[in-house]
């Protein structure tokens, strides 16, 4: 069954009757959103990384417990998840390799963070490039977008967000047509996860999340939901 939200300006945010049986996501509209100075961000990065170091130090992200359920999404879908990695698997890998997150600006930094304490892939996107309704489910043959930072990204038989003009996101990296940048002030937030996530634990967070954009990009939550975990956020 496909399961369906509406965003604020009434387009469809939607799960496939294809997928809902295997992916939840819980997702956010941030408006008012000010891209700016990271820095003031610095600090709560710097003691999440210091804890993830000092738990994790050592093991192989397969014997990390907070990383099984992105790992098992993936693995629902048929992915390798030591080939494709979760785009929160990335970012922990990363962190204990030494070489900490990437500093991209306030707006992107949030979602990372936000991503890391999770451990849970978060697509971020601008909503004024999005075309049309949402839909997140399978890619079929020849579907791939341009990555940020990447090469084209491939989602044929993978796990997409889909608009009006086609693939612009997934749990692994999001496109370069619909991502953030300076100019965005009104932001789509997607968190994924397995069918069976807790909605309470979803819905935790949402709250997280609106409130880290609120702290340091002055982002002001105006939608919510969940879909998937059974209830309204």
């Amino acid at each position: 069954m496909m399961v369906t939200a509406r965003l604020p300006d009434g387009r469809a945010l939607a799960i496939s009757a294809g997928v809902s049986d295997r992916v939840s996501c819980g997702a956010l509209v941030l408006e008012d959103v000010t891209a700016g100075d990271p820095e003031p961000l610095a600090a709560e990065v710097a003691a999440l990384e210091a804890d993830l170091r000092h738990r994790h130090a050592g093991r192989e992200p397969s014997a990390i417990e907070g990383l099984r359920e992105a790992r098992t999404l993936y693995k629902s879908f048929g992915m390798d998840p030591s080939r494709h990695r979760p785009s929160s698997e990335a970012l922990l890998r990363r962190v204990l390799q030494g070489k900490g997150l990437y500093r991209l600006g306030n707006v992107v930094d949030c979602c990372n963070f936000a991503s890391l304490s999770f451990l849970l892939p978060i697509g971020l996107y601008d909503v004024a490039r999005i075309r049309g309704d949402i839909e997140l489910r399978l890619g079929a043959v020849n579907d791939q977008y341009p990555g940020i930072r990447k090469d084209m990204v491939h989602v044929a038989d993978r796990l997409a967000l889909f608009d009006a003009e086609g693939p612009f996101g997934s749990p692994t990296s999001d496109s370069l047509r619909t991502c953030a940048d300076a100019g965005t002030t009104t932001l789509l937030a997607v968190v994924m996860a397995t069918a069976r996530y807790p909605a309470t634990a979803m819905s935790a967070h949402l709250d997280s999340l609106a409130a880290v954009f609120a702290r340091h990009c002055g982002a002001r939550l105006t939608w919510r939901a969940l879909l998937g975990t059974g209830g309204s956020a």
